[in-house]
């Protein structure tokens, strides 16, 4: 999977290159330089959230570390990038996602903290967390466990707590809090279930579970469990019909299928 996926992302970097001379030792060093995907991913991500206490090379070092004992990680950056070319029609080549799109890249900064978390490092992966809100105003903690394919389509403001998990193919726009609802300990965050669109502003609050391809309207306060395949907009969030495709993350369809009240034939 990933040798076809790295020769064509190496193919677009040509391409841009050719096309926009001003940029070819941009693309030079961040990816033709570079002799396979896990080296590419880890210099753009260490380039960015590296700071004058925790230079680029250490940070790098990381990264690679983490793609070594855990190659998951890298497959799933591979999934994610496909993901948001996929669904995102601004997006017209991997390469445009993995160089711009802060979404994407936080996503993948979040992978590292969640290796270290998770391999008793919690000290670093606070750091990592630290630094990825500061560049990319993203915040999400070390603890939460992710699936592939998720997109953060703008994601500017999301905020996700520690024992939040997030399945395949979920989709969440900018502004959207996966929180808790006070200050109880233990496992108090949401659970969302594949094929899950998170519309702008939501706010998915408790230890709750949004089903497998449930759509959460813009603006929504959502504080109680949603079944699969079900659409809830409003403050509080109710039920107001279904979503018009099976997994609306993958389509990032807004619109849905009404419920209606059943009409009563007067005699």
């Amino acid at each position: 999977m990933l040798g076809g996926f790295w020769d064509q992302l190496r193919n677009e970097a040509k391409a841009v290159s050719k096309k926009e001379p001003l940029l070819a030792n941009f693309i030079a060093i961040n990816v033709l330089d570079h002799k396979s995907f896990e080296s590419c991913l880890s210099f753009i991500l260490s380039n960015k959230i590296c700071d004058d206490l925790l230079p680029t090379r250490t940070v790098q070092n990381l990264f690679v570390d983490a793609f070594s004992s855990s190659p998951k990680i890298i497959e799933n950056a591979a999934h994610d990038i496909r993901a948001s070319y996929e669904r995102d029609p601004a997006i017209e080549t991997y390469l445009s996602v993995i160089l711009y799109l802060k979404g994407y890249q936080a996503i993948q900064v979040h992978r590292l903290a969640h290796f270290l978390w998770q391999n008793s490092r919690q000290e670093i992966a606070l750091f990592i967390q630290s630094r990825n809100a500061e560049v990319f105003s993203i915040d999400i903690h070390p603890g939460c466990l992710m699936g592939h394919g998720i997109m953060f389509d703008h994601a500017t403001g999301i905020v996700i707590g520690e024992t939040c998990v997030i399945e395949n193919n979920v989709s969440i726009l900018q502004q959207v809090t996966l929180g808790g609802t006070g200050n109880d300990q233990g496992d108090r965050h949401p659970k969302i279930r594949s094929g899950v669109l998170i519309s702008a502003g939501a706010k998915v609050l408790g230890n709750i579970e949004i089903g497998e391809g449930a759509k959460i309207g813009a603006g929504s306060v959502v504080l109680n469990d949603v079944d699969a395949h079900t659409t809830v907009v409003g403050v509080p969030a109710r039920v107001a019909g279904k979503p018009q495709a099976f997994s609306p993350a993958e389509t990032m369809q807004q619109n849905f299928l009404e419920d209606k009240p059943e009409s009563t034939s007067q005699k």
